[in-house]
């Protein structure tokens, strides 16, 4: 049972044309894929800004402006939760330390502590910025919230 055979209104459902199946059948031959070129192969699909070997529009127009992305300031983040890693006889954690003991990368030189996490124990954390759950937990606990 096919889906044209449900309901019985003329036209409602058109069959599909089988392509490939001879001359008689009507789509012989190239299949409706014209002769040769890119279209008449299988697995072939149009890039984004395609325009048939002309020069896409994004690349004749000029590039003109200004981008801020070369002064995009980045941080590496650490949360709160991860502080608790470290050896007990540490008190003071700052980027160096955390870099060395691979739970940063310090590839951006700045350091943001977020609050996710829970905080055990008192310790003097030096970074560039802090939210502001993870700057009340820390001076909570006794401990130190430096802005470096």
């Amino acid at each position: 049972m096919n889906l044209y055979e449900l309901n019985l209104r003329a036209g409602k459902y058109k069959s599909r044309k089988r392509v490939g199946r001879g001359h008689a059948a009507g789509g012989g031959k190239t299949a409706g894929r014209g002769h040769n070129g890119a279209h008449s192969r299988s697995g072939w699909s149009k890039k984004r800004g395609f325009e048939g070997g002309q020069t896409p529009l994004f690349q004749r127009l000029p590039k003109r402006g200004f981008s801020n992305v070369r002064f995009k300031v980045s941080f590496d983040i650490v949360n709160i939760g991860d502080l608790n890693q470290i050896s007990k006889d540490v008190t003071v954690v700052n980027l160096d330390y955390l870099a060395t003991h691979g739970l940063v990368r310090k590839r951006h030189s700045r350091l943001k502590i977020l609050g996710s996490g829970k905080l055990e124990r008192k310790l003097v954390v030096e970074a560039a910025r802090f939210s502001k759950t993870a700057r009340d937990q820390i001076e909570g606990l006794g401990g130190e919230a430096r802005t470096v």
